[in-house]
C-alpha cells in the first residue's frame, strides 16, 4: 500500500507554480500544469543541483544550472547534459488537498 502526505491546498499553487518541500531525507517539487499536479525530487541528476528552481514548460522542467530538461510526468531526462531520469512521486488530489506518495514510482 502506498503512504501519501498531505503537503497543501490547491488554491496555493496556481497553474504554472511549485511547491517544494522536504520529504524525509529529499526534497521534492510539486508543479501544477493545467491543473495536472506532478512530483519529482528537486536534484538535477547532472550535478545535483537543485531543478525546480528552473523554467516550466508545459510538462517539462529546465535545469537552471545547465539546461537539461526533464518530463514531469516520467521523470525522464529529455536533453543533455542530464543523462539518468529523476525520480518522480505519485500526486493525487482529495477535496482540496494535495498529496504525494511518500516513496518513487
Amino acid at each position: 500500500m502506498v503512504d501519501f502526505v498531505s503537503v497543501a491546498k490547491t488554491d496555493e499553487i496556481q497553474p504554472g507554480e511549485r511547491l517544494i518541500f522536504e520529504l524525509g531525507k529529499r526534497w521534492i517539487a510539486v508543479f501544477n500544469v493545467d491543473g495536472q499536479y506532478y512530483a519529482i525530487e528537486d536534484v538535477c541528476s547532472h550535478d545535483d543541483g537543485p531543478l525546480a528552481e528552473g523554467k516550466l514548460i508545459g510538462c517539462q522542467i529546465e535545469c537552471p544550472r545547465h539546461g537539461a530538461k526533464f518530463d514531469l510526468r516520467t521523470g525522464e531526462v529529455l536533453t543533455p547534459p542530464a543523462l539518468v531520469d529523476v525520480p518522480v512521486y505519485q500526486v493525487r488530489v482529495i477535496g482540496d488537498e494535495i498529496q504525494v506518495s511518500t516513496e518513487r514510482s
